[in-house]
């Protein structure tokens, strides 16, 4: 993709893992062909930013050799697979995600690009607010297949599960999910009710499980600051361990301990910079009114625990397309939405700087600490 610095490369780990040797080859590559500070999206891709066209060649054969690319791109489009992250070595999770990426990889289906797969089959579903259209989820009785936005799926045993998610795939292709190549599960089920067939076993209400940074069973988990990370901190963890990567901007450090807060990493699960999102901003995005991460820096402070700010440099809302309450860059200053996307309608449109200030601790109720 193209961008005011230079091309954008997004590279999709097979299973949403890098090994120790692929996390430290990907930073050698940002270092000689790109930007020295790379992008965890909400995703769980890894993007390298400002490369320079005529090296693009050069970069992703060594991005081949470390087998982080597909044989072709249609191939990769297929592949949008989320892993949950914190899979132990005898259950299903890495399984179901590597078959059912080569499932993926040996059916020509015409899906949207951004159409994707959750492989959430851990002890409790973590994934239920990550961006995908068909999910499988741990069942008692095997795996739970269903459409995002069903309240209902099948049950199958594991090995049969990446068949049944792909055949999901095409009935949403041929019930014309995806006319103009773009499209999602949940908007076709608001007008196209699903065969019977899928209809046989609950969805179970959950909360939803999203752990923050710190210890786990698997390792230590650690957030970035707007999902960034330097070149040389991604080879300083690779060489920890393998790496993990989330849709909330972090990194499962396999078998790792005792890692500490930083510039770039958090540890803290109460980190005020857990509670403010932002997308890239101006420069490095040419349709950005202004810079958009030092401005939710800054702003993280009156955000109240438990809370997320959002701030957009346009209103596509690119870094957090849900509702929320959000701060857009705008030529005539800053606009609030109390509750909704970047596009929606402003609530308060041209505030300056002190009055956004103002406004964000009326709106929290939150005094910074000292």
């Amino acid at each position: 993709m193209a961008a005011n610095d230079g091309l954008v490369v997004r590279i999709r780990p097979p299973g949403g893992r890098l090994t120790a040797a692929q996390a430290q080859g990907v930073a050698a590559l940002a270092q000689r062909f790109a930007h020295p500070l790379l992008e965890l999206t909400n995703r769980a891709n890894l993007q390298l930013r400002g490369v320079n066209p005529a090296q693009h060649g050069q970069l992703v054969e060594a991005l081949r050799a470390l087998e982080l690319v597909d044989g072709d791109a249609a191939t990769e489009s297929r592949r949008n697979v989320q892993v949950q992250p914190f899979w132990a070595g005898d259950d299903v999770t890495s399984h179901l995600a590597q078959h059912l990426s080569a499932h993926l990889g040996a059916h020509a289906i015409a899906l949207p690009a951004k159409f994707g797969f959750a492989v959430d089959t851990g002890p409790v579903p973590c994934l239920r607010e990550a961006y995908a259209d068909v999910r499988l989820e741990r069942h008692a009785d095997g795996v739970l297949v269903y459409a995002d936005g069903a309240h209902r799926g099948v049950v199958v045993p594991p090995n049969e599960a990446p068949e049944r998610a792909l055949a999901l795939a095409h009935w949403f292709v041929r019930a014309g999910g995806a006319p103009l190549g773009r499209g999602r599960m949940h908007a076709l089920l608001g007008t196209c009710p699903l065969p019977a067939e899928w209809g046989q076993t609950p969805v179970a209400a959950h909360p939803g499980c999203v752990p923050g940074p710190g210890p786990h069973a698997a390792g230590q988990v650690v957030a970035l600051a707007f999902g960034l990370v330097q070149a040389t901190t991604l080879a300083r963890l690779g060489a920890l361990g393998a790496l993990r990567l989330t849709p909330w901007r972090s990194l499962l450090v396999e078998g790792a301990s005792g890692l500490t807060s930083s510039a770039e990493l958090i540890t803290d699960p109460l980190d005020a910079r857990l509670r403010v999102s932002a997308c890239t901003g101006a420069p490095g995005c040419g349709q950005a009114h202004g810079a958009t991460r030092g401005l939710a820096s800054d702003l993280a402070q009156w955000v109240a625990p438990a809370s997320v700010l959002h701030v957009s440099g346009c209103a596509k809302g690119c870094a957090h397309p849900r509702p929320a309450a959000t701060v857009v860059v705008t030529p005539q200053g800053f606009d609030f939405v109390r509750r909704g996307l970047a596009a929606s309608p402003p609530d308060i449109s041209g505030l300056d700087r002190p009055a956004l200030d103002q406004l964000l601790q009326h709106e929290f109720g939150h005094a910074p600490q000292l």
